[in-house]
C-alpha cells in the first residue's frame, strides 16, 4: 500500500482527486501551503507583539514618578511589540519640545507599522488568484472535452468525456477550498493589525501627554526652592 493510499484510508479523502484536476491543481496545491505558511508565522508574529496596552503605559508612569527614566527606557527595550517602540521614542525625547518629539514619536510608528503589515499582500493575493487559477483549470478541462467531440468519433462514451469535466469540477472546487480561507485569513490578520495600530497610537498620543505635562511639571516643582516647615 503506497503512503497516499494509506492517508486516504486514513482521512476518507482521495487524492487521485489531486490528479484528475489537471496541472493547475498543482498551481492550487502549492499556494494552499503557502498561505498556510504565512498565515501561521503573521498569527505568531502578531500575538506575540499584542501586549496590554494600557498596563504597559500605566507601569512606565508610575517608573517615571520616581524620575527612573533609564529603568522605563529599559522596559521598553525588554519589551516586544510596537507599543515599546514608540513609548521608548518618546522617552528619548523626553527634555525636547512637543514638535520634536512627535517628529520621532511618528517616525519609529512608521518603522514599526509595516512591519505588522508584512506579507499580508500575499495573503490577499492568494485569495484572489486562487479562484482564477480554477477558472483555468475549468477552461483546460473544457477545452480537453470539446476536444474529444472535434477529434474523436461521432458518439464518444461518457466514459471519454468525464476525464475533462472531472478536470474542470476539480480544478473549480479545489481553487475555492484555497481562496475562501485565504481571504478569511487575510481579513482576521488584517484586524489584528488594525487593533495594533490603534493600540500604538493610543500609547504614543498618552505618553507624550504625559511626558509634556505630568513629568516636566513634576521636574518644575523638584527644581523649586523648599520653604521651612513651620513658618
Amino acid at each position: 500500500m503506497s503512503v497516499s493510499s494509506l492517508f486516504s484510508s486514513m482521512t476518507g479523502f482521495d487524492f487521485s482527486l489531486l490528479t484528475r484536476g489537471g496541472p493547475m491543481m498543482y498551481v492550487v496545491l502549492l499556494m494552499a501551503v503557502i498561505g498556510a505558511v504565512l498565515f501561521v508565522e503573521r498569527t505568531l508574529f502578531l500575538h506575540r507583539s499584542q501586549i496590554r496596552s494600557t498596563a504597559f503605559v500605566d507601569g512606565v508612569k508610575n517608573i517615571l514618578a520616581k524620575r527612573r527614566l533609564v529603568e522605563a527606557l529599559t522596559v521598553c527595550e525588554e519589551t516586544p511589540g510596537p507599543v515599546a517602540a514608540v513609548v521608548k521614542a518618546a522617552l528619548l525625547n523626553a527634555g525636547e519640545d512637543e514638535v520634536r518629539m512627535r517628529y520621532s514619536v511618528q517616525e519609529a510608528a512608521l518603522i514599526e507599522i509595516p512591519v505588522l503589515e508584512r506579507r499580508l499582500g500575499f495573503i490577499a493575493a492568494i485569495a484572489q488568484v486562487a479562484p482564477m487559477v480554477g477558472i483555468l483549470g475549468t477552461i483546460l478541462g473544457m477545452i480537453s472535452t470539446f476536444g474529444v467531440f472535434m477529434h474523436g468519433p461521432q458518439y464518444a462514451p461518457a466514459q471519454t468525456l468525464a476525464g475533462g469535466m472531472w478536470q474542470a469540477l476539480i480544478a473549480a472546487a479545489g481553487s475555492l477550498m484555497v481562496g475562501i480561507p485565504a481571504h478569511l485569513a487575510y481579513h482576521f490578520l488584517n484586524g489584528r493589525v488594525r487593533a495594533l495600530i490603534r493600540d500604538v497610537e493610543w500609547a504614543a498620543n498618552e505618553m507624550m501627554r504625559h511626558l509634556l505635562t505630568d513629568y516636566r511639571k513634576g521636574d518644575k516643582t523638584e527644581g523649586e526652592p523648599r520653604s521651612p516647615q513651620g513658618s
